[in-house]
């Protein structure tokens, strides 16, 4: 069974470097050390998965066509119930009685 690639001790080792290094040129302030490190590891998984999170061009000439469904509104339109007791008409407090 293989382990977790995320504790590989080489990709380790990449995350330190790179935080290391965007700790220099951000002028090595201190008390900043987790703050590197998580940019380093988006930016190395950013490089290992350079396709995650992109959605497909809908543009281009093999893209599949775009499935889009019909709004329903117009079914909606006019149609409000009476009272909208939890849309806060109530007031809050009670009313002073007049004497």
């Amino acid at each position: 069974m293989a382990g977790n690639p995320l504790d590989d001790p080489a990709r380790q080792a990449r995350i330190r470097a790179r935080a290391l290094h965007l700790w220099q040129q951000g002028g090595r302030p201190p008390g900043a050390e987790a703050e590197y490190l998580e940019r380093a590891r988006e930016l190395i998984a950013i490089e290992e998965n350079p396709e995650a999170g992109l959605l497909p061009n809908p543009a281009a000439p093999d893209a599949p066509p775009l499935r889009v469904e019909e709004a329903e509104l117009q079914q909606n339109l006019g149609e409000f119930p009476s009272r909208f007791t939890d849309q806060g008409d109530r007031p809050q407090t009670p009313l002073r009685q007049r004497r």
